[in-house]
């Protein structure tokens, strides 16, 4: 055992106790977050502009923001982005991190000095709960890898740009350095193909024990290492005993996984956003991730199905409920404040707040009244292919409003591993489990407004197939669960069997 694994362990109790505590005491935590972000932001032009030294409680607070997103608050951005400073937050960013939004073309997200610590300090957590509980701590005498952006960045205005996973590598502590793959210049490489192998490259001779990335991509590097070596990950890597996670639920990629690497590993899942740092998994015994309650984010909550209502309720930590959808809205130390970032939750617990992700706002259907969500497509598969040979790679879920027959009905588009024996007697039963979870669709389909779910089957490899041909292969893209519209599915189709 290394210095670092025995000095691991004191240190990780004593970040959980502190941790805990908190969490115990969430809304009286949330309190002083809200006070200190609204004093430090009072004399920015947003402050001034949205009376913030006047504002002394939550109902204050919601009475002078409003609900924004990101076109909400872009003519502030585009301010900070001129090199304007005090206008969101005191002084100027450290840096912008880079996205791609559906509307507003690239997107600017700020962070600032108060911003940036959280997010490496969240990330470090994670692994130091999982150390407190397990007492696992062999992953950290070997190599660990994070499949990410490029760590190269610009300046625009003298404030640095990237990718805010290329932006946390620049933050690696020192004692990590040595133990950190791949090398910047692979990790600089942007065609995600061609990553991909020099990272097999860099890999594949040495002692792996932390893997971590979004799972579609580290499921294509896992794809590659057993093609070069005709062996599974886990005798490639021995010592591999720890998967860290974000961006997409993994429960729909985890038999592909157990089956790529030959074993079971321990996984911890995190929720990071340009936005900030929001949840991550602090126990391998309880569902869900513990929201991070102090981490430089005042939260708020609007139940989903109000969420398009001209006034809908809007409320904080302390009245949310266990059960509820709800879509999530930042207050931030970056100067984000009423910031929707698109995605909704739901509480397993409230004390401590512990939340599952359930999807994005934007991404359901509802072509008919239905409403189906993320979570209830994926829950649908999960539950249909667990202790089976089916192995889905990928899917996606798009409304058929005029089909060539019969009645509307939704198109489920799969990629397999291994496909089921009879593809239509798979689909009812997926469309059985969906009418269990969402009244409203099981009503359609009672009252013959829609017909049951069909499936087309993709090609292997289609997905990835199709995300080349929009230029979103590899780094944080990831294919949406389901759509309201056929713009994926019309793309998709062209890589069908």
């Amino acid at each position: 055992m290394n210095i670092k694994s025995i000095l691991a362990k004191p240190f990780a109790k004593r970040v959980a106790l502190r941790f805990l505590k908190q969490s115990k005491n969430a809304v009286k935590t949330q309190q002083k977050v809200f006070k200190k972000i609204i004093s430090q932001a009072e004399s920015t032009v947003f402050g001034k502009d949205h009376n913030f030294s006047e504002i002394k409680s939550y109902q204050d607070f919601k009475a002078q923001v409003p609900i924004n997103d990101y076109e909400g608050l872009k003519p502030y951005v585009d301010r900070v982005v001129n090199g304007e400073p005090d206008v969101l937050w005191k002084g100027k960013p450290l840096y912008f991190a880079k996205t791609s939004g559906t509307t507003s073309g690239t997107k600017y997200i700020p962070l600032t000095k108060e911003s940036m610590p959280m997010h490496i300090k969240a990330a470090r957590n994670a692994l130091l709960m999982y150390i407190n509980e397990t007492k696992n701590t062999n992953f950290l005498n070997g190599k660990m890898i994070f499949l990410q952006g490029s760590p190269e960045l610009q300046k625009k205005n003298g404030i640095n740009i990237g990718r805010l996973s290329g932006i946390t590598a620049h933050y690696v502590p020192q004692y990590l350095t040595k133990n950190r793959l791949p090398s910047w210049e692979t990790n600089c490489i942007e065609d995600w193909e061609q990553k991909v192998e020099a990272v097999v490259d860099e890999t594949i001779n040495e002692d792996m024990t932390l893997i971590g990335g979004i799972p579609p991509w580290v499921q294509m590097y896992f794809e590659r290492i057993v093609e070069r070596t005709g062996k599974k990950v886990g005798e490639v890597f021995p010592n591999f005993n720890l998967f860290a996670y974000g961006g997409v639920n993994y429960e729909p990629y985890r038999n592909k996984f157990e089956e790529l690497i030959g074993r079971k590993v321990d996984t911890i899942e995190m929720y990071p956003a340009s936005e900030g740092f929001i949840a991550y998994q602090d126990s391998q015994t309880e569902k869900g991730m513990m929201l991070l309650v102090n981490n430089g984010i005042f939260y708020e909550f609007i139940p989903s199905e109000e969420f398009f209502n001209e006034n809908p309720t809007r409320i904080s930590l302390k009245d949310v409920k266990v059960g509820v959808n709800y879509v999530i809205i930042l207050n931030t130390n970056a100067g984000l404040w009423g910031y929707n970032i698109g995605d909704t939750i739901e509480f397993l617990s409230v004390n401590p707040p512990r939340i599952v992700v359930t999807g994005r706002i934007k991404h359901f259907i509802s072509a008919f009244g239905e409403h189906v969500i993320g979570k209830e497509v994926e829950d649908s598969i999960n539950f249909n292919t667990i202790n089976t040979e089916i192995r889905v790679s990928e899917f996606t879920v798009a409304p058929q409003i005029t089909p060539k027959d019969g009645l509307p009905y939704h198109e489920w588009f799969i990629e397999f591993n291994q496909k089921p024996e009879n593809i239509d007697d798979f689909a009812s039963k997926i469309d059985a489990t969906l009418q269990q979870q969402n009244s409203y669709y099981f009503d359609l389909i009672e009252g013959k407004v829609l017909q049951p779910l069909k499936i087309t089957v993709i090609k292997k490899g289609g997905f990835n197939s199709y995300m080349k041909s929009v230029g979103k292969l590899g780094g944080q893209n990831k294919v949406p669960r389901l759509s309201n519209d056929r713009k994926i599915a019309d793309e998709l189709v062209k890589f069908k069997e």
